[in-house]
């Protein structure tokens, strides 16, 4: 059972989105290797705001495997879904976590028009990360906008409020069809199969309790991986927690809410296959002062 989305358009699939092929500023293109970086969420309560939507059936962990396969979920072992609506996949002391799923939100000319500007226009920028006092490049290219600056995985992005229009317009589409608002967007650019995120939470101080993110997802079909973090008696061992795989085509907007951050990682892995680029436009909130907030380790 899905939420109709006001203003989004039907889609269609035969088209392939437009190629990008990007202007680089600043690193050269390389393809570091990125490893693992986490952040851990909150252990305040977070409520997801919004009404009780239907749940799909409880997905239950198998410990006779290492795959977990949710029943009536995003997808199983051997099909993935990509129907529209809206699933709680999680409930714990933290609280409930939500993720809204609206394939086609962006009709498909009109995506490979917004890909292609989008491309050629936003300033993308390798950067260089450090983890145990060893640097690397990420294995993207990103770009921030936003009032304010935002530091994730010890790197800062800078404020930069010159919105490119078509991002402004994006931005104002995505709150009136959801309910949220938002001041600041991190856009990342998967070059091709090789580029990745790995594994990590949006639960920086400074996105305040159970932060809204809206992903919209442009070019190249790729998967969107989460996991459920462990319970502390299983000192971190991710071997058996629950999985949920989406792929997320050309045009598709992905909602994650209310404890999603404090209880799930996500990552984007690398592909065995050759793929096309794929730019993600994730819109958040963030806050100038964590006062009051609560307090988190990353």
């Amino acid at each position: 059972m899905g939420m109709a989305v006001t203003g989004a358009r039907p889609g269609g699939r035969g088209q392939a989105p437009a190629r990008c092929v990007p202007r680089e500023k600043g690193a050269e293109r390389g393809r570091g290797r990125a490893r693992a970086w986490t952040t851990r969420g909150a252990g305040s309560a977070c409520r997801a705001a919004g009404p009780g939507w239907p749940r799909p059936a409880a997905a239950r962990s198998r410990r006779e495997g290492r795959r977990f396969r949710p029943e009536g979920s995003l997808c199983t072992e051997n099909r993935r879904h990509r129907k529209e609506g809206v699933y709680e996949i999680s409930t714990s002391p933290t609280g409930i976590s939500r993720i809204r799923l609206f394939p086609n939100f962006i009709e498909s000319k009109e995506a490979d028009w917004i890909f292609e500007q989008l491309c050629q226009d936003i300033p993308w920028k390798q950067r260089t990360g450090i983890r145990e006092g060893i640097s690397y490049l990420q294995p993207r290219l990103t770009a921030w906008y936003g009032e304010l600056p935002y530091t994730y995985s010890r790197i800062t992005m800078e404020p930069n409020p010159q919105w490119h229009p078509v991002l402004t317009m994006l931005k104002k589409r995505i709150e009136e069809n959801t309910g949220h608002t938002f001041n600041s967007l991190l856009c990342n650019l998967y070059r091709n199969d090789k580029d990745s995120i790995d594994w990590h939470s949006d639960d920086e101080p400074s996105l305040g309790r159970c932060p809204v993110i809206a992903s919209l997802s442009l070019g190249a079909t790729r998967v969107f991986e989460m996991r459920k973090k462990p319970p502390p008696e299983e000192n971190g061992d991710y071997t058996y927690v629950e999985k949920v795989k989406i792929p997320l085509d050309h045009g598709t907007l992905l909602m994650m809410e209310g404890a999603t951050q404090a209880d799930w990682q996500h990552r984007v892995p690398k592909e065995y296959h050759s793929k096309e680029a794929r730019a993600n436009l994730t819109f958040r909130t963030v806050f100038s002062e964590p006062s009051g907030m609560d307090s988190r380790v990353t």
